[in-house]
């Protein structure tokens, strides 16, 4: 199932950004991947999501939407445990090493697509960081011992958000960075030390939006902007850079909403391709090109485009291109390449049809595109220049809202009961 192909693919070095995390086989640490981006130097085959390639199923414990991440032998998950927050651990035969608990849960108000876990933890590779909707976080080593916990409502305020707690962690300048975005609450980046959980830094992020329009459920994205280890920061109608040394606000964007519209929460992150900050918002109607100028240092709107964008799921960036999957709406199941240069579209196809929508966001594995229906749908097709080349699918018959991960020849679904492992 091919598109014809609006547009070369033209290919660019971009010198001026650079990700922070260098992507190695076997490694899995942030929600998006090594380099914050989904993209994957996994080998699968285009036809992976098939019964066949089932290698084994696990089962869990209780509901979380939340995406697993990996490092070295052992992936990790977190969950709903009983009443609690829980987090995981398994090995690559799908053995479950051990299930810590750190404190009583705060179940998840949609319970068809969320959970009291929404947030995925990440790992430096010597310790884990979970985060949960009930304000729970806590530091694990790789044994599943806790090295410390905090409840962040108990220091920061109480939750306001009309729905789940979804933004992840994400590490910078040696701590571990929070993001606590929202309309009636307080709104505010936090800075943890990583081996104490004390706080290093707090920078205020509370801007005056219509109701609902200043909830974010969106992550972090950490990138190296001229020497300068930044927070790139998107909600509240407002895409930010915050100095990760001290929170200090270098930069910000507005104008995503110059009508002040109601509920334009947002949910689905930016996404970094070269040095082109690309934003969904407009409740997935509206995309953004935010150029980080090379001469001024200061960001400027480069390009917007109406008619396409996501709204739940964050979009695929490499270098050359920038993949979006329409989650909702009469176009859902669409999967457009845009150049992040100039947002004109590349390529563009359509994944088979049906009334569900897509929470997980999508991956690029090598050549190999993987995304997640919610009904348990897995698709998986080669990419080329034309766009999804012949494309395989399997259902679970099993939710699924976590996003997929590859690594190595495996691929990992977590879907509503069970932690899933495809392999070649």
């Amino acid at each position: 199932m091919r598109a014809s192909m609006n547009r070369k693919l033209t290919f660019t070095i971009f010198v001026l950004i650079t990700p922070l995390i260098v992507a190695e086989a076997g490694y899995w640490p942030y929600w998006r991947g090594p380099n914050y981006d989904g993209v994957s130097i996994a080998t699968l085959s285009s036809s992976i999501s098939r019964e066949a390639n089932i290698q084994w199923k696990a089962p869990l414990p209780g509901r979380g939407c939340s995406t697993p991440i990996a490092w070295n032998d052992k992936i990790i998950l977190t969950s709903e445990i009983g009443e609690e927050d829980g987090i995981l651990a398994f090995d690559w035969k799908g053995k479950e090493l051990w299930r810590t608990t750190i404190g009583e849960k705060t179940p998840g108000r949609g319970r068809r697509v969320g959970s009291g876990a929404n947030s995925s933890p990440v790992t430096d590779g010597k310790t884990i960081f979970a985060y949960f909707k009930s304000g729970n976080f806590a530091a694990l080593n790789f044994d599943g011992e806790i090295l410390w916990k905090t409840n962040l409502e108990d220091s920061y305020g109480e939750d306001k958000l009309w729905w789940d707690k979804g933004s992840s962690p994400a590490l910078a300048a040696g701590n571990v960075i929070v993001a606590i975005m929202q309309t009636e609450g307080d709104s505010l980046l936090v800075s943890f030390d990583k081996k104490t959980g004390k706080e290093v830094w707090r920078a205020s992020r509370d801007y005056e939006t219509a109701p609902e329009s200043g909830d974010a459920y969106t992550s972090p994205l950490v990138i190296n902007h001229q020497g300068i280890e930044t927070i790139v920061t998107w909600g509240a109608n407002h895409l930010t850079g915050h100095d990760a040394r001290n929170g200090n606000l270098l930069w910000e964007i507005d104008g995503f909403n110059p009508a002040n519209e109601q509920y334009w929460r947002v949910i689905a992150s930016a996404a970094l391709s070269g040095d082109m900050v690309v934003v969904p918002y407009a409740r997935g109607a509206a995309i953004a090109g935010i150029e980080l100028d090379a001469k001024s240092g200061k960001p400027k709107w480069a390009w917007s485009r109406e008619g396409i964008g996501s709204d739940s799921t964050t979009p695929v960036a490499t270098k050359e291109q920038v993949i979006f999957l329409k989650d909702g709406g009469p176009d859902r199941g669409r999967v457009t390449s845009i150049n992040p240069l100039d947002g004109k579209t590349i390529w563009e196809s359509h994944l088979p049809r049906t009334a569900q929508k897509y929470y997980a966001s999508p991956l690029l594995a090598g050549s190999t595109f993987v995304a997640a229906r919610e009904d348990g749908t897995v698709f998986s097709a080669k990419v080329d220049s034309n766009g999804l080349g012949e494309i395989s699918e399997y259902s679970l018959f099993e939710p699924i809202i976590s996003s997929p991960v590859a690594i190595g020849n495996k691929l990992l679904i977590r879907s509503d009961q069970h932690l899933v492992c495809f392999s070649d």
